[in-house]
């Protein structure tokens, strides 16, 4: 049996050699709303669903492949993920560094387990389920340039020097597989880099990404390949009747190298054809109608989009507060410059704009669950400003402006400067997305009430991952939601509904009535 950090000791939990299998109450609340047009009256109903949640204990070899592999982002995670597991140390002017994963959910944050002589129990959110570690992860991938990973980490200036210096003779050795280019999804001012192409149609494309997946699982001798995007953002795809809007029509389309079918929706297909969950880590609408029908069928995992690392993941917080505490904000005006490729790359039109929709609506939600504060189809004004300055590089600026109306027309302003440096914020990012993504693999649930019910997973579309990103993929009926403690609720309690925990409700009422 797998070695498990934490045992529950209930009625409810059974554990097996190859899974745990929890019986869970699931309560939930419906509301009906009266008819009224004003003043309307709710019917409040609590609901219970009991589910039998089968999580399978044994790790699995995993592999990972990232789409543009040679960016400062694949490089960085690939460098991570070596400098921890040979556990390097480099100097530095403010000393002797170690490696750490600092940023990570899942490898540098806790969670409360529950109370010993009135004090919390805090453990490693990690020791909830047994999951892969990061040590144990291959990495592959594809990069429209050939440079090896070593002189791509250089070109990056990401990392210290002396931390290049060690990394450099395991890094040289990897070299990008060769990657789809299709000029006319990013921007001109990549085409220095694309040195690196795969030939012939587009269908000939996809079987080649198909042949990499397959030949790199079996070269590795692994169990399961995650397929992750970090390449540079793409222009929005046109969604077309009868070209992507169903599985059937995207694959023939594919078939027929129809000009709408981007870089990024064909490393999807290729995922889904091969079994493997694939992950958007950039702003475009990769999951086109039938990418998703396509994930759905084939019964394969997909999350997206665009990883949210500073500015966003700050927005999601900061506005979630002011509206939770009956302020008003009316205008947010974000501001960023950044010298990295991506940057570059977003000082094309086309590119940007997917960037600015992946950020606009990260407070809608938000927005929407105080009709006190804001009328029907109100919001506040939200302004999105990127620039390229070269000389930044990796270390963007953004600069937001948060003005909110107070009691009797006051106004308050809150300015926000936050200095991030990228790619030491997505590469945690990455790890936890590819982590989660493989645990959920393993979770089943049935309906306890019915014997012959039949495990099921996730939905396709997975949406626990929205904690990470952006613009958060959510299944069909789905909410959406950006506020970041309810994304990381949602993540925590999950995983402990798998070991037959409680929630976290954060009551504490043993401490606050006066019952003997």
């Amino acid at each position: 049996m797998t070695s498990l950090k934490i045992r529950v000791e209930s009625p409810k939990v059974k554990y097996t050699a190859d899974s745990i299998i929890t019986e869970y109450v699931y309560q939930t609340t419906k509301v009906i709303r009266t008819a009224k047009k004003t003043d309307p009256e709710y019917k409040v109903i609590p609901n219970q669903l009991k589910l039998h949640i089968r999580t399978d204990i044994k790790v699995p070899r995993l592999g990972v492949m990232l789409v543009g592999w040679g960016g400062n982002n694949g490089t960085t995670i690939t460098a991570a993920l070596l400098a921890n597991k040979h556990k390097f140390s480099w100097k530095t002017k403010d000393g002797i560094q170690k490696a750490n994963w600092y940023g990570s959910l899942i490898k540098a944050s806790t969670v409360r387990l529950g109370s010993c002589e009135n004090e919390d129990v805090y453990v490693p959110i990690s020791w909830l389920l047994p999951m892969v570690n990061p040590d144990d992860i291959e990495v592959d991938g594809w990069d429209i340039s050939s440079m090896n990973l070593a002189d791509a980490m250089e070109r990056a200036k990401v990392l210290d020097v002396d931390l290049q210096n060690q990394l450099r003779p395991f890094m040289v050795k990897m070299v990008p597989r060769k990657s789809a280019y299709f000029s006319d999804f990013i921007a001109a001012n990549q085409e220095y880099r694309a040195n690196n192409l795969i030939l012939g149609t587009k269908k000939d494309q996809l079987n080649s990404i198909r042949k990499d997946i397959a030949d790199f699982k079996v070269s590795k001798n692994l169990d399961k390949v995650i397929v992750l995007w970090t390449a540079t953002t793409e222009r929005f795809v046109e969604i077309i009747p009868g070209v992507n809007d169903t599985a059937d029509n995207l694959l023939k389309s594919i078939e027929l190298s129809h000009p709408e079918i981007s870089p990024s929706t064909l490393f999807s297909v290729a995922s889904a054809l091969e079994g493997c969950t694939y992950l958007n880590g950039s702003p475009q609408n990769t999951f086109v109608p039938g990418a998703i029908e396509l994930a759905e069928k084939l019964e394969t995992f997909i999350g997206g989009d665009d990883f949210k690392t500073g500015q966003t993941k700050i927005k999601s917080v900061l506005v979630d507060f002011l509206v939770s505490a009956g302020i008003k904000p009316v205008s947010i005006v974000s501001y960023n410059h950044l010298g990295n490729n991506d940057g570059f790359n977003l000082s094309a039109p086309q590119q940007f704009r997917s960037k600015e929709i992946s950020k606009s609506n990260v407070v809608d939600d938000m927005v929407q669950s105080n009709k006190l504060l804001y009328e029907p189809g109100e919001k506040p004004d939200h302004c999105i400003v990127i620039k390229y300055v070269p000389y930044v590089g990796d270390s963007k600026r953004a600069m937001d402006e948060y003005t909110s109306e107070i009691l009797m027309s006051g106004h308050n302003t809150i300015v926000v400067h936050n200095t991030c440096e990228d790619s030491l914020l997505a590469s945690p990012i990455i790890l936890d997305l590819v982590l989660i993504a493989e645990i959920c693999s393993r979770i089943h649930f049935k309906y306890a009430d019915q014997p012959d019910s039949q495990y099921k997973g996730f939905c396709s579309t997975l949406s626990i991952l929205s904690y990470l990103l952006k613009a958060p993929l959510v299944p069909p009926g789905s909410p959406i939601v950006n506020a970041l403690f309810k994304q990381r609720a949602a993540i925590e309690n999950i995983f402990k509904a798998c070991i037959g925990i409680p929630p976290e409700n954060n009551m504490l009422l043993e401490f606050k009535i006066n019952i003997d």
